[in-house]
């Protein structure tokens, strides 16, 4: 089964594997570009699903309702908790996919696409980052070598 990515579907997120959380940074590129990836299929009766209160902001709305969806898969032992929105209906369609992206990384390793893309978005913010820097470093050359000519002209 094929699943369609998108940018707003990489939104930063939290995944719970056991005792380790992961932080998941958004790996696609830009918003417009949609990849195709092959995920593993998850059955339903290979999955464990709770329905625990959540937390964080939002008061009464979040504390007392247990809309947080907490699902792990059998056979792997990979646990996913997801609480991005108050609808349980959402939690549990989002964990799932979560669920699935996660199996692809645990069962491909370093093949997996998805830290294929996770890389290759990181390194080029890296380059972004180092380039800022670099034209930061030359503005900051440029102004000392006019300031330095402007005393030169002033003192003579």
């Amino acid at each position: 089964m094929t699943l369609l990515f998108s940018h707003r579907l990489f939104t930063v997120w939290r995944l719970k594997c056991g005792v380790m959380d992961i932080g998941w940074p958004s790996v696609l590129p830009a918003a417009g570009k949609k990849y195709q990836i092959e995920l593993p299929v998850v059955h339903e009766e290979e999955l464990e699903e709770q329905f625990v209160r959540g937390s964080g902001p939002g008061g009464q709305a979040t504390n007392k309702t247990s809309n947080c969806v907490v699902l792990r898969h059998i056979p792997s032992g990979i646990v996913v908790k997801c609480h991005e929105t108050r609808s349980v209906d959402l939690n549990r369609k989002r964990a799932r996919e979560i669920l699935r992206e996660k199996l692809e990384v645990a069962y491909k390793g370093e093949e997996s696409e998805l830290l294929k893309m996770k890389k290759e978005s990181m390194q080029k913010k890296q380059d972004k980052r180092r380039k800022v820097n670099e034209n930061i470093e030359k503005k900051r050359r440029f102004k000392e070598m006019l300031n330095s000519k402007q005393e030169d002209d002033k003192s003579t």
